[in-house]
């Protein structure tokens, strides 16, 4: 964990955009001589958002797909991925060694330590106390609890550090686990505290109260509180603030992002310093003149995905492309199926300058999550169960479940809603987080019957990383890795 005090200090110097060093130690942690107005503070939090998704192969800008994603019934490392140890996650062949892993760990706590300055300097300063800096926490606040969730359900028992780093000693340095009930306390009084943000749709990619109560539901639901669930995500549905586009298409469209459906996203602007999407270049093909595809990220055929949709089902042909027009010689290529929710039509040249966003919560999880945490917690699907999971199924143009299956047993209403999620929430980082809470028996024999026979109990989790481990003696590896 030595990197958690060398990240803070870097930190510092990036957003007060210094372009000499001090030689004077005691400059590294004066903080507060950046924090004078509401714009420093803002200029913090903004530095928080950046962590996770400005640049190429951050955590939302590919990371974890390319890390956690692989590792899944759905997806594979396609014919150009180029690194051995995407490779090795694809094949279920990782171990503590794999760079992947280093990456997930190393810009998580990036951004937790981003968030941790932001919180201190921002609340300890007695002229920071209007609304907008209190805001500004809470957004830090929303995001520390993003990125502690990822942190959580990846690798287990991780530290816990909610404060800068000032100190260079081994006993400030060398961090231990912390159980994950720990964590998940912590992450809900995040959220928690986020839920005093402003009540609106998101603007521009900043975090809502709705967001917080959406991403709070997910927490309950990751960890079986069925009954907290269902309540803070029927709120968030109550609340009228959210609802589905009329067209499938729309939750991908450039000019209807950030819109009623999008509760919080990762937010791209292709063409401006390379902060394009970079899932639109590595599903992509590579064999259409004039698409500059990179066909890193595939489908996992032998997983039945493609064939899972119905044909009349909305949600295929834009989850996937079989035909692609050269917008160079002007003809129509037939394919095998490609992911296409990001590609942009408007830079075929350049792929990875789409302008997409990925969404990171919409709402037609949100009315996913209440239909599965209603039925676990009644112990049957309801009438409002029911009506939850209709929504997206009719807006997908299929046969509503209360028709076609008006009687479901509470297991077998509970598989409707994982198959429900898994096409309706494609290529969005949702398959790995949805098969490892099930637990390592539903994990490993959802993918052993994908043909990936390599899949181990321990597999619901990934292995700390061993840099880490070989930095830091107080750290224990993941028991599933030991």
């Amino acid at each position: 964990m030595k990197k958690i005090s060398i990240l803070s200090l870097l930190i510092l110097f990036t957003i007060s955009a210094c372009n000499s060093l001090d030689e004077d130690p005691k400059a590294f942690i004066a903080a507060n001589n950046f924090y004078k107005t509401t714009d420093d503070a803002e200029a913090a939090v903004i530095a928080i958002h950046n962590a996770m998704n400005s640049g190429t192969h951050t955590l939302y800008n590919r990371l974890i797909q390319i890390s956690t994603e692989m590792a899944t019934d759905d997806y594979e490392a396609g014919p150009r991925a180029r690194n051995a140890h995407v490779r090795a996650l694809s094949n279920l062949t990782h171990d503590a060694s794999n760079d992947r892993m280093l990456e997930l760990w190393r810009q998580s706590y990036d951004g937790i330590n981003r968030a941790n300055v932001a919180i201190d300097n921002i609340s300890n300063n007695p002229n920071l106390n209007s609304q907008k800096d209190q805001d500004l926490v809470n957004e830090a606040k929303f995001l520390r609890a993003v990125l502690y969730f990822n942190l959580v359900r990846w690798f287990g028992n991780v530290p816990l550090v909610l404060h800068e780093t000032k100190s260079l000693t081994a006993e400030a340095l060398n961090v231990t686990n912390t159980p994950e009930a720990e964590v998940y306390a912590q992450i809900e009084r995040d959220l928690l505290d986020a839920q005093a943000l402003p009540v609106q749709q998101q603007i521009n990619g900043r975090p809502t109260a709705g967001a917080a109560k959406s991403i709070l539901s997910k927490v309950y639901l990751t960890q079986k509180k069925w009954q907290l669930a269902a309540e803070k995500s029927k709120e968030v549905i109550d609340s009228g603030l959210y609802d589905l586009f009329e067209n499938y298409a729309d939750v991908f469209n450039v000019a209807t992002k950030n819109g009623k459906e999008h509760i919080y996203s990762a937010q791209f602007k292709g063409l401006s310093n390379w902060n394009g999407n970079m899932l639109a270049s590595s599903s992509a093909p590579t064999s259409v003149p004039g698409i500059a595809g990179d066909h890193a990220d595939a489908l996992h055929t032998a997983g039945g995905l493609f064939e899972s949709f119905a044909e009349n089902d909305d949600r295929k042909y834009i989850t996937f492309a079989v035909e692609f027009v050269s917008p160079t010689d002007g003809k129509t290529y037939t394919t095998i199926p490609h992911f296409n929710k990001y590609f942009d039509s408007t830079t075929p040249a350049s792929p990875g300058q789409s302008s997409k966003n990925t969404p990171i919560i919409r709402f037609a999880e949100v009315l996913l999550i209440y239909a599965e945490a209603a039925n676990e917690y009644q112990n049957a699907p309801s009438t409002a169960a029911y009506e939850a999971i209709d929504r997206v199924r009719e807006r997908a143009g299929i046969p509503l479940l209360s028709e076609i299956a008006p009687a479901l047993s509470k297991d077998d209403f509970r598989e409707a809603i994982f198959e429900e999620r898994r096409k309706e929430l494609v290529f969005e980082y949702q398959r790995w987080f949805d098969l490892a809470r099930r637990g390592s028996d539903y994990f490993v024999t959802k993918l052993k019957a994908a043909g990936k026979t390599n899949a181990q109990p321990k597999h619901i989790h990934f292995p700390i990383p061993q840099r880490e481990l070989d930095l830091n003696r107080n750290l224990e590896q993941n028991p599933d890795w030991k």
